[in-house]
C-alpha cells in the first residue's frame, strides 16, 4: 500500500505560478512512476506529466509541455509540479497517482491522492 497526499493548490490569476506537492509513505519502493492528473467539472480525469522514481525521466502531455515541469526528491518521497504560464483552462482537481510501469490513462495507475483544486482566474 501507498499513501499519497497533495497540497499546494490555490486560486491563482492567469500568467500566475503555483507548485504542487505529492508525499508519498507506504510501500513506495514498489512503484517507479508517480504522475499527475487533473479533472475539471464534468470532463474526464487526464493525464499532465509523470517521472519516474529511479532515473527522473519526465512525460508530459501536450497541454503541459513548456508550462509545468515534474521532479521528484527520492530522499522525500516526494513529487511536484512546478505550474508555470497558467490559464483559466488549467482550473481542475489535480491527483497524484502511483504506478508500476509508465501510463498515460488514469487505468494505469493504483493508488491516487485525494487531489488539491487549482483555480486560474482572468
Amino acid at each position: 500500500q501507498v499513501q499519497l497526499v497533495e497540497s499546494g493548490g490555490g486560486l491563482v490569476q492567469a500568467g500566475g505560478s503555483l507548485r504542487l506537492s505529492c508525499a508519498a509513505s507506504g510501500r513506495t519502493f514498489i512503484w517507479s512512476v508517480m504522475g499527475w492528473f487533473r479533472q475539471a467539472p464534468g470532463k474526464e480525469r487526464e493525464f499532465v506529466a509523470a517521472v519516474r522514481w529511479s532515473s527522473g525521466s519526465t512525460y508530459y502531455a501536450d497541454s503541459a509541455k513548456g508550462r509545468f515541469t515534474i521532479s521528484r526528491d527520492n530522499a522525500k518521497d516526494t513529487v511536484y509540479l512546478q505550474m508555470n504560464s497558467l490559464k483559466p483552462e488549467d482550473t481542475a482537481v489535480y491527483h497524484c497517482a502511483a504506478a508500476q510501469t509508465l501510463a498515460y490513462t488514469r487505468g494505469g495507475y493504483d493508488y491516487w491522492g485525494q487531489g488539491t483544486q487549482v483555480t486560474v482566474s482572468s
